[in-house]
Formats: structure tokens, sequence, C-alpha cells
């Protein structure tokens, strides 16, 4: 090769480092944006009574069980028909038979800490009648990856039923609903959802499974921004840096890294209703110990059904402030709730059956601290039902009370647990009858 060739080759490669690098750039600026928008976002989240939360949500259940032949009968007259909704959440919209004219109602029915969420219920309705992810520069319109990108709220829908390989990661923008209502919406066999550093999403009536890691490249992650993207993990839902999202009536299995992570400073999140099945590592909720960001961190999970083939994080905890209440454990291999770094875990009403193996029937796993230290973790069980010789170690002060003190509302206790949990997972709804 002549000198002239080298030259040009130098050059050339001169120009595509010199390019990459300053793509690189423009994404730091980005994403540093992003991430200080969001760090505002938790800050204006983040509920400075945490029980004052819980309270209400268990004010809710105590209103829908003990007053339900009222309720029901209210709302078999309003549906036209009986209704079966068991929890107070489903009992806001379920039994209406108009439920598909009226799909944003279900964004009024939300409890916990994501309570204040309302997905794309501004926008206009965004409906997907494309289900393939084959450009994930410039998404083609009808596709779910050209929805979730757009700048304005939007209630998106789906044509029909289909199953939908993303390519790689799906990166959401705020003000955003996921509705699969009225279809079977698989979200399969490729990448899974990414919500960062935005707020304000709905998850909802969706089935997400066998999820791999995706190779990373350039994607579009908003209508004036794509950018390189490193390997995703492989999870179903990534929460990073995000705040108000709701998480409801949603399947998650098989997936190569986990099903539902919440970190770096996500807060303001129910994750309610949903069927959890045959997975290692379910939820992580804070994902180091060093990044004090995640004290911010207030998650609600309700009415959750945590069935066959899980081995343990039913969450596993860091930092933050954690409510779980009246769901259905039922068997775990390694451990159900597990925690470091001091988080605060208030598990109230839920149904724990331990396995039959006898080195596994506590429910409860500290990670990375002596006794010494976590004896002074923040970890109570009130109205909890253990089946099976499961048994949960509190920890903190001895009179530290939750629900027995002035002006706070005791859990429903867990025998209620299979009514409240039964309609776990997507639904079956069909227009024109209650869901």
């Amino acid at each position: 090769m002549d000198t002239i060739s080298y030259s040009l080759v130098f050059l050339i490669l001169v120009v595509a480092f010199t390019t990459e690098a300053s793509y690189h750039a423009k994404d730091d600026v980005f994403w540093q944006k992003r991430a200080e928008e969001a760090k505002i976002a938790a800050r204006r989240a983040y509920h400075p009574d945490p029980l004052s939360v819980s309270n209400n949500l268990n004010h809710h259940v105590h209103k829908s069980t003990e007053g339900s032949n009222s309720t029901r009968r209210g709302l078999a007259r309003r549906g036209g028909s009986k209704c079966q909704a068991t929890n107070p959440i489903d009992q806001c919209w379920r039994c209406q038979r108009n439920w598909e004219r009226n799909r944003r109602k279900l964004v009024d029915c939300a409890l916990g800490f994501g309570r204040h969420v309302t997905g794309g219920k501004a926008g206009r309705t965004y409906v997907v009648t494309n289900s393939a992810d084959d450009d994930l520069v410039n998404p083609k319109k009808g596709t779910l990856r050209y929805g979730v990108i757009q700048k304005e709220p939007l209630w998106i829908i789906f044509a029909r039923s289909m199953v939908i390989r993303l390519s790689q990661e799906l990166i959401m923008t705020s003000n955003k609903t996921i509705d699969g209502r009225g279809a079977q919406i698989h979200i399969a066999n490729g990448a899974g959802l990414t919500i960062q550093y935005v707020s304000n999403v709905v998850i909802h009536n969706i089935r997400i499974h066998d999820i791999k890691a995706g190779n990373g490249g350039l994607i579009r992650d908003s209508v004036n921004h794509y950018g390189y993207r490193s390997r995703s993990d492989g999870d179903a839902i990534s929460m990073f840096g995000a705040t108000n999202v709701w998480i409801d009536h949603v399947s998650l299995s098989k997936c190569v890294d986990g099903l539902i992570d919440a970190i770096e400073g996500s807060t303001a999140i129910t994750i309610s209703n949903s069927h959890f099945t045959h997975h290692n590592d379910v939820m992580l909720f804070g994902a180091s110990d060093s990044y004090s960001g995640d004290q911010v961190m207030q998650i609600t999970v309700a009415f959750n059904h945590f069935g066959k083939g899980l081995i343990q994080r039913m969450p596993r905890v860091r930092w933050g402030f954690v409510h779980i209440v009246n769901n259905d454990y039922t068997r775990w291999e390694m451990y159900a709730i597990g925690g470091s770094q001091h988080p605060t875990i208030l598990s109230q009403g839920n149904n724990f059956v331990a396995p039959q193996d006898r080195f596994a029937k506590e429910v409860t796993k500290r990670d990375y601290a002596p006794e010494s230290v976590w004896k002074n973790w923040v970890w109570k069980s009130e109205g909890d039902v253990m089946k099976n010789g499961a048994f949960f170690k509190q920890s903190g002060d001895p009179k530290h009370k939750f629900a027995l003190g002035y002006g706070t509302i005791a859990p429903k206790p867990g025998g209620y647990v299979p009514s409240l949990t039964k309609f776990a997972g997507p639904l079956k709804c069909i227009k024109g009858r209650p869901c």
C-alpha cells in the first residue's frame, strides 16, 4: 500500500473516531440533563409521611371488603352485570361495561405510592397496528416503539392481539400509558422495557416473558434524540431514575435478568395485581449499597401473586421504604423478601406459604451486615399469615409501631389474600362487558 493510501485510511479512521466521540459526548450531555431533571422529579414525588400512604391503601381495602354488599350492588347496577372485582383498585373500574369507551378511568383507580400517576390521560389515543420492531432509529408509525418516543401524552392501545419481539430495549418517554385491554399482548423473545429518567408511566394488562439481553447500538429514545446504548441487561421492566409509575395486571416470567428493577432514585411506584412465575431474581429495588440516592425510593407492592418457579427477591430492597401488602406468596426456593443497607420494609396482610425445604422457611434475608447492624433495620410484619412453617424475622425498635399508633390503620389480614389477588395477571377484557 502506498503512502497516499495509508494516509487516506488513517484519515478515515480519525474521522470515524472523532464522529463516534462526538456522538458519545452529545449523549452524555443529553442524559446528564435528563438525570438532573429526574432528581428534581423524585424530590417532588417523595412523600415525607409514607405511613399515611400505606394507611390510605389499607383504608380502601377495608372499605372494599367490609362494605362489599352495598358496594357490589352499586357497581352491578351501574355496569349492568355482576361485579367480580375483589380489591379496591379493580372495583374502581372493572365492573363498568363501557370500560373500552372510558379507558382513562383506569388512572383514577391507582393506590399506593404511584397513586398520582396519570400516564397518557391528557393526550390522544394511539393505536398500535404493527407488531414489527425493525427500525430502531426511525421507527414506523403504527409500531409500539413509535408511540412510546413521542413528546406528547399518549394512551397507547392495540388494534388486535399480537406478539411483539423488541429488537433492542424499548426506551419510553414521559406521560404514556400502555393499555393492553381488549387484546392479548405479549412482549416476548426479545428485549424489555426501559423507563429511564422519565415520569408518569402506566403499564397495564400485558404479558412480558422470555426477555433477552440486547446488544445495544443506535436507538431512538425520543423524537429529538437517538444515541448509542450499551448492552441491556435483559430485564422485563427496568426503571432507572423513574417517578410516578404504575404497573398493574401484568404477567412476568423467564427473563435473563430481573422481572422488575427500580434503581437510581426511582420512586412513587405501585406494582399491583400482577402475576410472577418461573424466575430467579424477581424484583430488585435499589442496585447499589453505595448509592444513597435511593433513600427517596418509595414503592407499593399490592395484590400480586408470586407463583410457581420463583427463587428469590420478591423483592430485594436497598435504602428506601417499601410497603408490601396483601400479596400471595405460594412458595419460594431461597427466600421471599430480602435487603441490605437499612431499607424500611412494612409487610402487611400477606399470605406466605413456605417451601418444603426446611432450610428455606424464613421469609426474610439480610445481606452484607451482621446481626448487630441489621437488628436496627425496621422490618415489620403485621397481619401476615404464615403457612407450612414460614416465619418472618422482624427487626428494628420493638416499640416501633406502624399500625397500632394513633391515626394509623391496620391492614386487612392475610386470610383475605386469596380473594384480593384472585384476578392477578392480565384480564380477559371484552368490549361491552365488565372486564
